[in-house]
């Protein structure tokens, strides 16, 4: 049978065609046997009469809930590259809030007002000199929750987190730092202005221009994430090699769903996903909207993502909708909710979002009277209060919890926002919200009401930053957390160590050149002094010689005894044997190859003839016996007691001495044998 699909049938993906379930059958190959057809059968018919009597949606229930529990027993299952349009969380699997969340959205809204204050008078005094509003409106919550609960400090003398700010929401950042007491109003007031070194504030993140607070630059777009995913790399190999104590840092990037168009942002993902760095979370801020326009008006770029960061091998947390849907999500028993959220696309949102709730009644939940039936107990008030899922405190802490819990992959968490939050109905979600840098007196009355700060009609003219007071219960509050997590961030910090000289003799045949007889190129040259410094007592260490680590440490300071994971290079499929690398210090180069014989130790009453060879060869050496292939170092010992009438080998295999304390360990594997093979 043809494992192609005739051009003349109709699309696999049509569930309501004659045709469906016989064009999928035979557009599988069938070359795996089936051990058990019958049930097999069973399986098949099951769902076949789930679909026939409570259709589609029940059968995609059924199936969803089946590879979940295949995730829970590690089945090994690959998982789906797109979910449904919901929050990856259930509110029944959220951990409890810890912070006081009255007080950190008080805090908050003064962070917001601040912000905006300093772009407006920035272009008040100099008109045309830009900045941003709108981004850090829309992702305030998602720094917040990260600066009461997350970011660790540095003043505790630790590595502390490393964080990459989104570029267009440094005036939140410049706010915050504010009311902590890091930056005067006279350096809010030369935002953008950074003329004399020390005084203004840089429109984006970037050390150079302010050394002593910013530690990455982060724009042009696309450079934070593809400079957050190499750092998690680095700080992996600093801990490995010794050279640092990263095990506790984590590295957060901020970005937005445009931002990820740019090549750089998606650039190393794969190698995220491939060198399992758990020790990375991106945040992508979601508001659908990019400089001049949606990011994707007539797609979800929400699911676009999710797709591409799974793909990749990323873990991904979705962060779509605030608690007030969590009750209606509830009684979607027959799930209309989630197929009208499903099928809703970006544009279709972003207009919902500026609308009033008749038009949202209308054309949202109207589309399905079972959808109207579940709101006809709310105000057209009501649904226009219904958030999206990164303003909401609750549901962002609880993917970061969840972010920073899970191992053996990076995390990316989508949050679902709207462009300009709480700037008033001329600014949010509008498409020329990321070009403004005004605001009327009108709209900045409005701002100051919803956020309900205790700013005079008097002030407000003059548009005037607020600061509580340093004694104040809302300062003492940020100041109280941030020494909970070690020190006030961003905040650069230098502990830079002098490293010794490597000897003289590293370069010492550099001097005394090739000679005419052979001719040197650069690469030549260079590659010839790494060796010699990887040489270098001092400096060997911090060469790639070792195992490169992965999700750990091959050696950790408190302990002696390797971590349980193979060797960089060895094969972990049997019959599939691969060289193993071993450090330089452990390698003895021979002339000629050397097989060592050790004689058949047979117990039954019919002795054979097989005997186990390690053939050993310049840098490795590989075992050719019957029992498969084990990478060890030559020289190494390896005892073999063969039992031809079992047909089983004991293999005791030498790993590698313990930097520490020199010791020795040895592991012993017993497998059966197929057969008795004989030389």
């Amino acid at each position: 049978m043809s494992t192609e699909l005739r051009a003349d049938k109709p699309a696999v993906d049509d569930p309501d065609h004659d045709q469906f379930h016989r064009d999928m059958l035979e557009a599988f190959k069938r070359q795996l046997p089936d051990p058990d057809p019958g049930e097999t059968s069973e399986w098949i018919a099951a769902l076949d009469d789930v679909y026939r009597t409570a259709g589609r949606e029940r059968a995609d229930f059924l199936l969803r809930k089946v590879l979940k529990r295949a995730r829970q027993l590690r089945i090994g299952l690959p998982g789906l590259v797109q979910s449904r349009y919901i929050n990856t969380i259930s509110p029944e699997q959220e951990p409890a809030f810890p912070g006081d969340e009255q007080m950190e959205q008080r805090i908050r809204r003064i962070i917001r007002w601040n912000a905006a204050l300093m772009v407006l008078r920035a272009n008040q005094q100099s008109p045309g000199i830009g900045g941003h509003l709108s981004t850090y409106a829309s992702s305030a919550s998602l720094y917040e929750v990260g600066f009461n609960h997350f970011f660790r400090g540095k003043d505790d003398g630790s590595a502390g987190d490393q964080i990459f700010f989104q570029g267009h929401a440094a005036p939140g950042i410049y706010s915050r730092a504010f009311l902590e007491g890091s930056l005067t109003e006279a350096q809010l007031d030369h935002f953008r202005r950074e003329v004399v070194r020390g005084q203004g504030l840089s429109s984006y993140p970037h050390p150079r221009l302010m050394p002593d607070f910013w530690e990455y630059p982060t724009v042009s777009m696309g450079l934070g994430p593809l400079s957050a995913i190499y750092q998690a790399r680095f700080n992996r190999y600093l801990h490995a090699r010794g050279l640092a104590d990263t095990s506790a840092s984590r590295v957060w990037a901020f970005t937005g769903d445009g931002e990820m168009d740019e090549p750089e942002a998606v650039g190393a993902l794969a190698l995220a996903g491939r060198e399992r760095l758990d020790n990375l979370t991106f945040v992508v801020n979601c508001n659908l909207q990019r400089l001049d326009g949606p990011v994707r008006g007539n797609g979800k770029i929400i699911q676009e993502l999710e797709a591409l960061f799974i793909g990749a091998g990323w873990n991904v947390i979705k962060v779509i909708w605030a608690r007030e849907w969590d009750a209606l999500l509830a009684q979607d028993y027959d799930g209309a909710l989630v197929d009208a959220m499903n099928e809703t696309v970006d544009g279709e949102w972003q207009r919902y979002s500026v609308d009033t709730g008749a038009y949202i009644r209308e054309h949202f939940f109207g589309r399905e009277p079972r959808l109207l039936k579940m709101v006809e107990h709310l105000s057209d008030d009501d649904l226009r209060r219904l958030r999206r899922g990164g303003h909401d405190y609750r549901k962002v802490y609880a993917a970061y919890v969840t972010a920073t819990q899970h191992r053996g992959q990076p995390t990316a968490i989508l949050a679902k926002t709207v462009k300009g939050w709480t700037l008033g109905s001329g600014a949010e979600a509008r498409n020329i919200t990321h070009q403004m840098k005004k605001l009327s007196m009108d709209e900045l009355r409005k701002f100051r009401d919803r956020i309900q700060l205790p700013i005079s009609d008097r002030k407000l003219a003059e548009a005037a930053y607020f600061h509580p007071g340093p004694d104040s219960p809302e300062v003492k509050y940020m100041l109280e957390r941030r020494a909970a997590l070690g020190g006030c961030v961003p905040k650069r910090v230098l502990r830079a160590k002098p490293l010794s000289r490597p000897a003289d003799k590293v370069f010492a045949e550099f001097a005394q050149g090739t000679g005419e007889k052979q001719a040197a190129s650069t690469t030549m040259a260079f590659a010839k002094l790494l060796r010699n410094m990887v040489r270098d007592p001092e400096w060997g260490k911090r060469g790639s010689t070792r195992p490169s680590a992965r999700s750990t440490s091959p050696w950790t300071p408190s302990s002696c005894s390797p971590t349980r994971r193979r060797l960089a290079g060895s094969s972990s499929k049997r019959g599939s044997p691969r060289r193993a690398r071993w450090p330089r210090s452990r390698r003895r180069a021979r002339a000629t190859p050397r097989t060592v014989r050790s004689p058949c130790r047979s117990t039954s009453s019919t002795r054979c003839s097989s005997s186990a060879r390690w053939t050993s060869s310049g840098r490795s050496a590989t075992f050719a016996g019957a029992d498969s292939c084990w990478a060890r170092p030559p020289g190494a010992r390896r005892s073999t007691a063969r039992d031809c009438s079992t047909r089983t080998a004991t293999l005791t295999c030498w790993r590698r001495l313990c930097p520490t304390c020199g010791a020795t360990t040895r592991r012993s594997r017993t497998r059966s044998q197929p057969s008795c093979v004989k030389a």
